[in-house]
C-alpha cells in the first residue's frame, strides 16, 4: 500500500466515525420502538478496472467552421480502429479535429 494510500485509509476511518454517528442519530430519530441496536461499519473499497469487460474507444469529428462535422467511429474495443477512422474521415474531408471518448466498467473490491 503507498502511502497514499494509507493517508486516504486513515481519513476514511475518520468519516466511518462520523457516518457511525449519523447513522445511530437517525436508528433514534426515525425509528424510536426499534429495539434492536445495529452497528454499520465502513470498509474501504478501492475501485478497479472491470477485466471481464472490453473497454470503448470512439470519436466524433468536430472540425467546421460554422457547425460540427458529427461524423462518427462508432464504439471499438480497440483504440486503433478508431484512429484508422480517423485518418481515413481526414483524407477524405481534410478535418483535422476530433473529440475522443474512453469507457470502461469498474467494480469496486475491498481493500487490504
Amino acid at each position: 500500500m503507498t502511502t497514499e494510500e494509507q493517508r486516504q485509509v486513515e481519513a476514511d476511518r475518520s468519516r466511518e466515525a462520523d457516518t457511525n454517528v449519523l447513522l445511530r442519530r437517525h436508528q433514534r430519530q426515525a425509528h424510536p420502538g426499534a429495539s434492536r441496536r445495529r452497528i454499520f461499519r465502513y470498509l474501504p473499497y478501492v475501485v478497479v478496472q472491470d477485466g471481464s469487460a472490453e473497454p470503448e474507444y470512439e470519436a466524433h469529428c468536430v472540425s467546421g467552421d460554422e457547425d460540427e462535422c458529427g461524423a462518427g467511429s462508432g464504439r471499438h474495443p480497440d483504440p486503433a480502429k478508431v484512429e484508422e477512422w480517423q485518418r481515413l474521415h481526414t483524407q477524405e474531408t481534410h478535418h483535422t479535429r476530433y473529440r475522443r471518448s474512453f469507457a470502461d466498467y469498474s467494480v469496486l473490491e475491498p481493500m487490504g
